[in-house]
């Protein structure tokens, strides 16, 4: 039996109507209980994308997705209605971007968590709502006795995400999905839902894994990164290696376009160019149209391999991958 929670194979995610996009290209990543990966990327990378499609939540008559989705030696792209249900909420729950609009507006925080987890351990209304209320005190929620009854308007972008993440880890889940869950929050809220996060992580022994386009937060919540473009996985490996090194041309330009001491009085330097429609990729490499370093060999879309480096080994997809420096540089 394998070691991993989570076993993906060749991923693809196409939306279907007028253009046919290919959101998600062939990704094939694993995820080791207790393990937190980030995702890393620009908007309209895939990294959300994909992480609604290891729970199947796009809509069915305009998505297509092939390859293979395995938690705990399940087959989720395989499942029926019913197992799915189990599945979502039970063994892989998910922190949503904005959670203002994944709560349902008419009916209370408490009672909504309170719903999950009579659906998934069938356990009574008192029961149930006590469980709610030990959530929201587990995730240091401010007066939680009296936000038990409150509605999502009710409470502040941090309360929300706070409750938000209660409802995910009510029942126990062993992955929990993490969909930028501090973009909308000020910076001070920010590290508090990061830092909370971990504990929790820490403390249950769950695997995560954490989409944002935030090298800082990245660095402060996983074990490893995958850097996204245009629907691939162009970078992977351990966090310190990746960001104290890139070696693909992607990766460095987001490390160098991150608001550092360093830079202050001097404008970022940024990636030139945009990201690819979906729909018209280019031949090759995605990124050759804004890589300095671009050739005649990227006409041809490099493979995802391991490649060593005095920092360790990491999977890279790059014809001209950065030189690593020394080991005694």
């Amino acid at each position: 039996m394998s070691e991993n929670l989570l076993s993906v194979r060749d991923l693809c995610v196409h939306f279907t109507g007028a253009r046919e996009t290919a959101a998600v290209r062939g990704l094939s990543f694993d995820v080791a209980p207790g393990e937190v990966l980030a995702l890393l990327g620009e908007s309209g990378s895939g990294k959300s994308v994909t992480l609604r499609a290891l729970l199947r939540l796009h809509e069915p008559r305009h998505t297509r997705i092939t390859g293979q989705v395995m938690v705990a030696g399940q087959d989720v792209l395989a499942m029926d209605a019913a197992a799915l249900r189990r599945l979502r909420g039970g063994m892989v729950s998910m922190v949503f971007q904005e959670p203002g609009l994944a709560f349902d507006p008419v009916y209370s925080i408490g009672r909504q968590i309170a719903e999950a987890v009579r659906a998934h351990e069938g356990i009574g209304a008192d029961a149930a709502r006590q469980r709610a209320l030990q959530m929201l005190d587990r995730v240091q929620m401010p007066q939680a006795r009296r936000r038990l009854d409150a509605f999502p308007h009710e409470l502040s972008g941090g309360m929300r995400q706070r409750a938000m993440i209660a409802l995910a880890l009510a029942c126990s889940p062993r992955l929990l999905l993490a969909d930028e869950p501090t973009t909308a929050l000020d910076a001070t809220v920010q590290i508090q839902i990061l830092l909370l996060l971990r504990e929790l992580q820490r403390e249950t022994g769950m695997a995560v894994i954490f989409v944002t386009h935030d090298i800082g937060a990245a660095v402060e919540v996983a074990d490893r990164i995958a850097v996204m473009y245009a629907g691939r996985f162009v970078e992977e490996g351990p966090v310190a290696p990746i960001v104290q090194q890139p070696r693909h041309p992607y990766t460095a330009g987001l490390l160098a376009a991150s608001a550092v001491q360093a830079h202050r009085g001097r404008p970022l330097p940024a990636i030139p160019g945009a990201p690819p429609d979906l729909s018209a990729l280019p031949p090759g490499c995605a990124f050759a149209p804004r890589c300095a370093s671009a050739s005649a060999d990227c006409a041809q879309a490099p493979a995802l391999h391991w490649a060593p480096g005095p920092q360790g080994s990491r999977a890279l997809a790059c014809w001209h991958p950065l030189q690593p420096a020394p080991a005694n540089a």
